[in-house]
């Protein structure tokens, strides 16, 4: 029975590890066998700031968001969840269901493959500003990168870049806002947390939001710290506290909100 260890796979960290075993998840056979919408859920991964932008776009803003999956853990019912704790009206939860396109890429030439897709299709796009996408989401860029990193993969460093062009080319040249997470790791010698993906990563997005797990005595499993640490904008080291596991609930819907009084 294989035990998880950090580095099995893509974004397995020590701190993932040990999320996962509070839930009781342990070994190999616990992993491909639990829901992993529940698991991801519980554990508050990234993927949650994901769903609640791309609910917000969809919903709120009334706008076309591409969601490309390459972790497979993505599903419709959270994503109808976060859409019933911002409206009752069903048609309206309908209407932003539609405007959310989801594509998996389990590799980075499928991933390629979809970008380019998306790019040649923005020209048709033009004439039916109805239906042009405004946000594209990647979920998550280190699932598709690191297996082609380090050893002799020497290729491993000019794909990574050339789907880092890709992005950029969206969001600089098409005006689209482009969402990409990364996992985090710890430096080897001091053993802080650093982002995965090395250096030639760093300069590719324009701002960057690190998502920590709360710290200190009394802190809820579902607290996270956010920390904004690269923005062209605004200065760096902003960074508030979060309750993550009350997201898409009623109690945190200003609607339901005043439904209810």
């Amino acid at each position: 029975m294989g035990m998880l260890r950090a580095g099995l796979c893509p974004g397995l960290t020590q701190d993932v590890i040990q999320l996962l075993r509070s839930r009781g998840i342990k070994t190999v056979v616990d992993l491909v066998s639990a829901d992993l919408e529940e698991t991801a859920q519980k554990c508050g991964l990234s993927y949650k700031i994901c769903l609640c932008v791309v609910a917000n776009v969809a919903h709120g803003l009334q706008q076309n968001v591409l969601y490309i999956d390459s972790n497979g853990g993505l599903t419709a019912a959270r994503i109808l969840q976060l859409l019933q704790a911002r409206t009752p009206d069903e048609e309206e939860q309908a209407g932003a269901l539609q405007r959310i396109q989801v594509v998996h890429a389990f590799d980075i030439f499928q991933m390629l493959d979809v970008l380019q897709d998306f790019r040649g299709a923005v020209a048709q796009q033009v004439s039916d500003s109805s239906r042009t996408v405004k946000l594209v989401v990647v979920d998550s860029v280190t699932a598709v990168v690191s297996p082609l990193l380090g050893g002799q993969q020497r290729e491993g460093l000019a794909l990574m870049m050339q789907l880092a062009q890709e992005l950029k080319t969206l969001a600089r040249d098409l005006g689209v806002a482009v969402v990409v997470t990364n996992h985090m790791t710890r430096d080897r010698d001091s053993g802080k947390l650093k982002p995965a993906l090395g250096r030639s990563w760093s300069f590719v997005p324009s701002t960057r939001i690190v998502l920590a797990i709360g710290e200190g005595a009394g802190a809820p499993g579902s607290q996270r710290t956010v920390c904004l640490t690269k923005s062209p904008r605004l200065p760096t080291g902003i960074q508030v506290t979060v309750d993550i596991g009350t997201w898409g609930t009623p109690e945190q819907s200003p609607v339901l909100q005043e439904d209810q009084i």
